[in-house]
């Protein structure tokens, strides 16, 4: 019995394997995705009609989300580190507004742009709108809903400052 799950779980893993191998190809074809630019696991979501655009030597870890909606783009620059279930957004409702009036909503859209050199830890949220400056930090857990300039660590919900970094 051991030796047929053994088989199994190698064919069912060489299976996986090449499905998200095309899976992340198709992603390099629809969106502006550099060779060096690593899906690091599965279950990694790109989607929309706007632009993604990834730099150099970065990477994306297993269950994050990038959309990209008519109009907006998301740039990701050289070196970022971005985690697994991350999740990056042009779109989103606007909060002010009564949901039991109708289907159709109002929407805030803007362009995500994150610099060179970013390390985004896990399960962090970026809302619409917002740009990280070079060679920050976005702790874990976070949801991002401002600007965040460069060489600054930020965490929480809302991510606020908690310190400059002390560059060596």
């Amino acid at each position: 019995m051991t030796m047929i799950l053994r088989i199994f779980g190698s064919i069912y893993g060489r299976m996986m394997g090449s499905y998200y191998k095309q899976r992340y190809a198709s992603f390099r074809k629809q969106y502006s995705i550099s060779n060096s630019f690593l899906f690091q696991g599965t279950d990694i979501r790109f989607y929309g009609d706007g632009e993604i655009i990834a730099g150099n030597n970065s990477y994306i870890g297993s269950l994050s989300t990038i959309q990209s909606d008519t109009g907006c783009k998301v740039l990701i620059g050289n070196f970022c580190m971005i985690s697994h279930n991350v999740r990056i957004y042009t779109q989103t409702n606007l909060a002010d507004q009564d949901f039991r009036l109708s289907r159709e909503h109002k929407i805030k859209k803007g362009n995500v742009e994150i610099g060179d050199g970013v390390w985004i830890g896990a399960n962090v949220f970026i809302n619409p709108g917002v740009t990280i400056g070079d060679n920050s930090i976005i702790g874990a857990n976070s949801v991002v809903t401002k600007d965040i300039p460069e060489n600054a660590i930020y965490g929480g919900v809302p991510a606020i400052l908690i310190r400059n970094k002390k560059n060596k």
